[in-house]
């Protein structure tokens, strides 16, 4: 048993010998990321939804009256979901989106949000918007535009520079 110990004890210092604090970094994100997403369940819970039947909710709210193809939707989603097509099954049996094919196009799908999903994210709003700012209420604004600015950079895209809430769909 004590040769056991020492080999365990062994490997757990030579794996913390190539232990990185890019590996620290990239463990705090992914770690924070899942705290908040069962931070936030509740709210969807209470509604019968997901987080990422919510995620969708808001990519088509952002689109408009035009509506998005479903790969569109699907590139969009903050967690890519190979199961776009059943996640819009379920949406649309709950009657939040609708599916039409263009008479132009028939192998594209369009998806739009109808009114009772539109209602249901107004309903949403504002306990989302209090979860949120109850999850991040330690950093103060110019800590939180850091933090955004950081993890876009981390993601290889253009940091942006003015922070519009109006724009946000996703």
């Amino acid at each position: 048993m004590a040769r056991v110990k020492a080999i365990v004890d062994g490997e757990a210092k030579r794996k913390h010998l190539v232990h990185s604090r890019q590996q620290d970094a990239v463990t705090s994100i992914l770690r924070t990321a899942n705290y908040l997403d069962r931070f936030c369940s509740p709210v969807f819970d209470q509604q019968g939804i997901t987080s990422q039947q919510y995620n969708v909710l808001r990519i088509l709210r952002g689109a408009g009256l035009g509506g998005l193809p479903t790969l569109d939707i699907a590139e969009r989603m903050i967690e890519q979901a190979p199961g776009i097509t059943r996640l819009l099954d379920r949406l649309e049996g709950k009657k939040l989106v609708r599916r039409e094919r263009p008479s132009d196009n028939r192998r594209q799908v369009l998806c739009f949000l109808t009114k009772p999903g539109l209602d249901l994210l107004r309903e949403l709003d504002t306990p989302v918007r209090n979860k949120v700012n109850q999850a991040l209420h330690q950093l103060d604004e110019s800590e939180i535009e850091e933090l955004i600015r950081l993890l876009e950079l981390a993601r290889g895209e253009q940091p942006s520079t003015t922070y519009l809430p109006a724009a946000s769909s996703q």
